[in-house]
């Protein structure tokens, strides 16, 4: 079993770095605009891929861009065929990776907690 775990996550490395490649240069949907895939993970049969995308651009809007991406999805499963060695290439399923947000949500309230609570000894310092 541990055999399988690492094909799919050497698959799902693999894949991550052919669907940046792929949507940065190829797909021409505007609607996509600027977005990077940050994770993509595989079911162990490898018949299903969830790819985890992130907006560059904060600005633009999160729905058109996972439409225009699932509208690319057989360009980029006919692309990813050709680019890698796979008896079938996966069904596409794209969602958007809130770990970025979260990860600087609690940055904001640890720092927000470390001012509101400053260190009572200053000059306290560990040897």
């Amino acid at each position: 079993m541990a055999k399988e775990f690492s094909r799919s996550r050497r698959v799902g490395e693999q894949m991550q770095r052919e669907l940046a490649e792929l949507i940065q240069f190829e797909v021409k949907d505007p609607r996509v605009g600027m977005v990077t895939v940050s994770a993509v993970e595989m079911s162990r049969d490898l018949a299903h891929a969830t790819v985890y995308i992130t907006m560059l651009d904060p600005d633009k809007a999160l729905e058109p861009a996972i439409v225009g991406l699932r509208r690319a999805a057989g360009f980029l499963r006919r692309e990813l065929g050709r680019r890698m060695r796979l008896r079938a290439v996966p069904e596409l399923h794209f969602s958007y990776d809130r770990s970025f947000e979260e990860g600087a949500r609690l940055s904001a309230l640890i720092d927000q907690a470390v001012h509101q609570h400053p260190d009572p000894d200053p000059d306290h310092s560990e040897d």
